[in-house]
C-alpha cells in the first residue's frame, strides 16, 4: 500500500473508481502509518479510527451502488480547533480537554457529506495563538523534515499529517498565516480563501455555542499535497452558512483570470520595510520567478500600485491584537491603556501597534477598518493591471522549537541578525488584512535541506486565480516531496 501513502486525493478517487483500491484499503493503511509513525511526529492528537473504519466501509458500499461524491472514501484529517460531535475540541486549553460538542462545525458536516472518512483531528497550540504547534494537553508537534524545528502554527498538525501520509486532504484556519506557514515549513499546499468564502460555524473556541458569525480577518480553508487538491476541497467546503446568507445565495467563484502561465501578469516581493527575508527565502522566491519567466509570464519587481507594505503592517498588527484582550481582565487591559497612552503619536513600530491594537476602542476600530477598506480600494486598482503577487510566508523556513511562555520575549533569527519573533507576521498579513486569497507553494528545498514555500496572492473572490497559478507552477517546479 506504500503506492498510496503519498498519493493526493485526485489520484486516489480514480484508483477508487476503477476498483484499484478500497476506502477500507486506504483507511487502513493511513491507520498503521499513524499508528508506528506518529509517535515521533504527534500530529494526530485525537485518532478516530473506529469511526473512521466505519464510514470506509459505508463508502465503498455506497460505491458499489453507483454513487458518486467528490471526497468519496478519501482519508481526512480536521484540524482540532473544529467542532466534531463525540470527539474533544479544546484549542489546546487544558481547562477545556473534556469539552465535546453535540455536533460538528459546517465545514467538516460539508467534507463528511462529501464522503470523505475523517481519520481524526491534528494538533494546535495554546489558543491557536502561535507560530509553533505544542499545548500542555497534547505536547510538541514536530516538523517530519527536522523533529528539532517546529511545524509552525497554528494549523501545525494538518501540514505535518498531510507530509507523513497521514489521509490526502486537511482542514485548517488562517488569521495570522496559520493554514500558509505550516505548508511553507512542511513543504506542502494550503489555500487562504478570501475572507467569509467558508463558513466558519463550528470553528469557536470552547465553550463558545456554534453561531454562524463571521470572524474578523479569520478563515477557514483547504491543505492538500497538490494544488488540484486545494481546488477540490474548496468547493466542498465554501459557499455561505444556511442559516444567513445561505437563505438567500448562491456560490459561483469566478474562473481563473488565465489558463496558460504565459498569459499570466505577476508582481514578485522579496523585501519588506519591518524584517528582511532571509536567503533560503529568496532563493525559493528566485525559483518561482524564473519559473513564471521560463514560463512566458509577464514578471515585475516593482509597482507604484503596490499598497504600502509599512501602512498595511501596522494596521494589520492593530486589527490582528484588538481581537486578543476581549477577554483580558479590567485591571491589565487598565495597565495596557495607560502603557499606550504613553507612546509618542510617531511612533509606528510593530511593538507599538501590537499595544494599540490591544487597547483600540470602537471608535479607533471602525477608524482602523475605514484605512482597511482604503487598502482594499487600493488592490483592486493594482489586480486591474497585475494577477497575483508572489512573496514570502515567512523571512526562514521552519526555526528551532521555541517554548518560552513569554512570546514577547522570544526572537526570530534571519540570517544571524535577531527580530522580534511577531514581525515575521508581516508576509502573512498582506494577504490577511485585506481579506485577500493566498495560496501557499511549495517551491523546493532549502540550502540546509528545509521546504521553503512563497504564497500566491489574489484578487478578492478570484480565488481561482491564485490556485490556478499554483497548479501551472507545480508542473514547473516540481510540486510536493515526501520527507526523507
Amino acid at each position: 500500500m506504500e503506492k498510496w501513502t503519498h498519493a493526493t486525493a485526485e489520484e486516489l478517487t480514480a484508483a477508487l473508481r476503477s476498483g484499484e483500491v478500497s476506502s477500507v484499503e486506504l483507511t487502513e493503511d493511513a491507520i498503521g502509518r499513524i499508528e508506528r509513525e506518529d509517535g515521533a511526529l504527534n500530529a494526530i492528537c485525537v485518532p478516530d479510527f473506529e469511526r473512521a473504519r466505519d464510514a470506509a466501509r459505508e463508502a465503498d458500499r455506497a460505491r458499489a451502488r453507483g454513487e458518486e461524491r467528490p471526497l468519496l472514501g478519501i482519508p481526512v484529517t480536521v484540524k482540532e480547533s473544529y467542532n466534531v460531535a463525540g470527539l474533544p475540541t479544546s484549542w489546546g486549553m487544558p481547562q477545556f480537554r473534556d469539552h465535546v460538542p453535540a455536533e460538528d462545525a459546517l465545514p467538516v458536516a460539508r467534507v463528511r457529506a462529501a464522503g470523505a472518512v475523517v481519520l481524526g483531528k491534528t494538533n494546535v497550540p495554546l489558543g491557536l495563538q502561535d507560530i509553533q504547534t505544542f499545548n500542555e494537553i497534547h505536547g510538541t508537534t514536530t516538523n517530519p523534515w527536522d523533529r528539532s524545528r517546529t511545524c509552525g502554527g497554528s494549523s501545525g498538525g494538518s501540514a505535518v499529517a498531510l507530509a507523513a501520509g497521514f489521509g490526502a486532504l486537511s482542514l485548517g484556519t488562517d488569521l495570522a498565516g496559520s493554514l500558509r506557514t505550516p505548508a511553507h515549513f512542511c513543504g506542502v499546499y494550503a489555500h487562504k480563501p478570501t475572507l467569509h468564502l467558508v463558513p466558519t460555524r463550528g470553528m469557536v473556541p470552547p465553550p463558545a455555542p456554534a453561531l454562524p458569525a463571521d470572524i474578523d480577518l479569520a478563515v477557514a480553508g483547504p491543505m492538500a499535497r497538490s494544488a488540484r487538491d486545494l481546488s477540490l476541497l474548496l468547493d466542498v467546503m465554501a459557499g455561505p452558512d444556511p442559516l444567513t446568507g445561505g437563505l438567500a445565495h448562491t456560490l459561483r467563484l469566478p474562473a481563473a483570470r488565465h489558463d496558460r502561465l504565459r498569459d499570466f501578469r505577476v508582481l514578485v516581493l522579496d523585501e519588506h520595510p519591518f524584517i528582511p527575508t532571509g536567503t533560503d527565502v529568496r532563493a525559493g522566491l528566485a525559483r518561482v520567478a524564473d519559473a513564471l519567466t521560463a514560463g512566458g509570464a509577464r514578471v515585475e519587481r516593482h509597482s507604484p500600485l503596490l499598497p504600502d507594505l509599512a501602512d498595511a503592517a501596522e494596521l494589520y498588527t492593530l486589527l490582528l491584537f484588538s481581537g486578543r484582550t476581549a477577554h483580558f481582565p479590567t485591571g491589565l487591559h487598565s495597565e495596557l491603556v495607560a502603557r499606550a497612552a504613553g507612546l509618542s503619536e510617531d511612533d509606528h513600530s510593530l511593538d507599538a501597534a501590537r499595544l494599540r491594537g490591544m487597547t483600540l476602542s470602537h471608535r479607533d476600530w471602525l477608524a482602523a477598518d475605514h484605512r482597511r477598506e482604503l487598502h482594499r480600494h487600493g488592490w483592486r486598482e493594482f489586480f486591474a493591471e497585475f494577477d497575483a503577487v508572489v512573496a514570502p510566508i515567512t523571512p526562514t523556513p521552519a526555526f528551532p522549537h521555541d517554548h518560552d511562555p513569554d512570546l514577547m520575549r522570544r526572537r526570530i533569527t534571519v540570517d544571524g541578525t535577531d527580530h522580534p519573533y511577531f514581525d515575521q507576521l508581516v508576509w502573512a498579513g498582506l494577504a490577511t488584512m485585506p481579506g485577500l486569497p493566498a495560496t501557499a507553494v511549495p517551491t523546493g528545498p532549502s540550502a540546509g535541506g528545509l521546504p521553503v514555500g512563497v504564497q500566491l496572492i489574489g484578487p478578492m473572490y478570484e480565488d481561482r486565480t491564485p490556485l490556478r497559478l499554483a497548479e501551472l507552477l507545480e508542473e514547473q517546479l516540481g510540486g510536493f516531496r515526501a520527507p526523507h
